[in-house]
């Protein structure tokens, strides 16, 4: 298949989760939705190499899997909230897997959510109470 490039291609550090990413990564975001599944979360806990060889990752894929390198695993197609399920496996949460796609600490991704929030209740009282991006 021939994929369009786009003017983000070129942004350093940005992976789009793009149509190009979408098919590249979807054994490895198929396999993280199977976590919804308590028995599927116990066979890959059991084995973590061998659950993502039987979804027919990549090797690169595996490795980042096993790893816990979020960071790459969304430049090799791994979709944002799926990659939320893999961290849990990694002892890690929401806001350590954000500070590892970013490359700072979790003190910092929080420090900069908590700057970033600053003025979100009052526009969202104006707003009527409903957030429109």
């Amino acid at each position: 298949m021939v994929w369009t490039r786009h003017d983000y291609d070129e942004i350093p550090g940005t992976y789009v989760f793009d149509g190009k990413r979408a098919n590249s990564g979807y054994a490895l975001n198929k396999m993280a939705f199977s976590f919804n599944s308590e028995e599927n979360r116990k066979a890959f806990a059991a084995d973590m190499d061998g659950y993502c060889r039987r979804y027919g990752l990549s090797d690169e894929q595996r490795e980042a899997v096993l790893a816990g390198d979020f960071l790459k695993l969304l430049h090799l197609g791994g979709n944002v909230y799926y990659l939320a399920k893999i961290a849990v496996f990694h002892g890690l949460n929401v806001q350590d897997a954000g500070a590892a796609f970013q490359g700072i600490t979790t003190a910092e991704f929080k420090q900069k959510l908590l700057d970033q929030s600053a003025g979100f209740e009052t526009q969202l009282k104006r707003e009527g109470g409903y957030w429109h991006g």
